[in-house]
């Protein structure tokens, strides 16, 4: 009989993850502490994003927070899937705070941190903060996507700023980025 370890629920728990099996993650994530396995970054990691691809953003936090409290660095995986997961519950404001929180921590935010705090601002109706948060991705010297243009386009739509979804559309343009139905779409809505 093989015994299992801490590799092989890893496996499992990304498997599960993958599969879109968030309940599944977690309850195997459970089952590593009844077993007295010691789960670690990936661990969590792996089960913080079955939780964002489950819409699960308040298990995705709770388990973020368990990782400080279990002593676990947590790294910009941790963090991008946690923002992710805010993104999808429509919980702006945590977003951002989960953010601010990686500067805080001296973690290094990436394209998919700013794209996916773009997406809450937007879906938050918060269209300058979106924007603001674009101009930041300049300022750090990372390279906007179609992700987060078409996020800051969609945001500046919602909030009746059509001359900033122009300026926006046009500035993807420029910088050679493929526009998509999104930025179009909002880039259209918006001059309306």
């Amino acid at each position: 009989r093989l015994e299992s370890d801490v590799v092989s629920y890893n496996a499992s728990i990304s498997a599960s993850e993958k599969g879109l099996q968030w309940a599944q993650a977690l309850a195997l994530l459970r089952e590593m502490f009844d077993r007295s396995l010691e789960s670690n970054v990936l661990s969590y990691n792996s089960s913080i994003s079955a939780s964002e691809k489950g819409s699960q953003w308040a298990q995705a936090l709770a388990l973020l927070r368990e990782m400080f409290d279990r002593r676990l660095e947590s790294n910009v995986v941790s963090y991008n899937a946690s923002i992710s997961a805010s993104e999808k519950g429509s919980q702006w404001a945590q977003a951002l705070a989960l953010l601010r929180e990686m500067f805080d921590r001296r973690l290094e935010s990436d394209v998919v941190s700013y794209s996916a705090s773009i997406s809450a601002s937007e879906k938050g109706s918060q269209w300058s903060q979106a924007l603001a948060l674009l101009r930041e991705m300049f300022d750090r010297r990372l390279e906007s996507d179609v992700v987060s243009y078409s996020a800051s386009i969609s945001a500046s739509e919602k909030g009746s700023q059509w001359a900033q979804a122009l300026a926006l559309l046009r500035e993807m343009f420029d910088r050679r980025l493929e526009s998509d139905v999104v930025s179009y779409n909002a880039s259209i809505s918006a001059s309306e």
